[in-house]
């Protein structure tokens, strides 16, 4: 017999087994997911969403996906949260301390009440990689806000009305363009993979059973 415990999604009350995540939830409660779902395994940052467990009044910030039900969890998914993506060319900006100042000069009005980190569903230093962004320091930047998927979390819970998703990708683009070493060989495999020198490789990839792909990225070669 399935454990089944009570959980409400946007109020409404559901029975559901207890060892699903709250997507898989919603849809053996009868949702269909069209907005807010994506990748399923917690890469795409859109099935952001917030709840709170009876008894508690914390509110947590969490990737649907990614997270089990708990009994007595209230639900609400976030579709998606409008953060300030600034425009910009990157072929016209360079990676001053300045350029931060004019796109996204909300980080300094930063709080320091770290609620961006405590809202992290990836479980990142979003406060710390914000104070690089401050001081200019664009690659430790890019390093500690590399693993952000872009769910809005944090932004939603900024009282500065920081877009930190969206400074965390400045810092990678100009990290990426102005500072991180060229890799020798990377606009040789881009005309490779343009001309179609892998195509047949990733046919035959695609066939093979999901485990054994998984084997296959496992023991992959790293370049130093």
């Amino acid at each position: 017999m399935q454990e089944m415990i009570d959980v409400y999604f946007f109020g409404k009350k559901y029975s559901v087994p207890a060892d699903l995540t709250i997507m898989t939830a919603m849809e053996y409660a009868g949702y269909t997911l069209s907005r807010g779902c994506g990748c399923r395994h917690g890469f795409c940052g859109a099935c952001a969403t917030i709840y709170r467990v009876k008894g508690k009044n914390e509110l947590k910030t969490c990737l649907a996906c990614q997270t089990q039900v708990e009994a007595g969890m209230y639900v609400a998914s976030i579709p998606f949260f409008p953060t300030d993506k600034r425009t910009y060319d990157i072929e016209q900006i360079k990676p001053t301390e300045q350029i931060m100042m004019e796109l996204y000069p909300e980080i300094y009005s930063c709080i320091g009440c770290n609620a961006c980190t405590k809202a992290c569903t990836q479980d990142l230093d979003v406060m710390q990689y914000i104070a690089y962004a401050q001081r200019g320091d664009f690659e430790a930047c890019a390093e500690e806000s590399f693993d952000c998927v872009g769910c809005g979390c944090c932004s939603t819970r900024c009282p500065a009305g920081i877009s930190h998703p969206m400074v965390g990708v400045l810092a990678r683009r100009l990290t990426g363009k102005y500072i991180a070493p060229e890799t020798a060989h990377l606009k040789k495999r881009v005309e490779e993979v343009r001309e179609g020198a892998f195509d047949e490789l990733i046919e035959q990839i695609m066939q093979k059973p999901i485990t054994e792909m998984k084997e296959l990225y496992n023991t992959r070669e790293i370049e130093k």
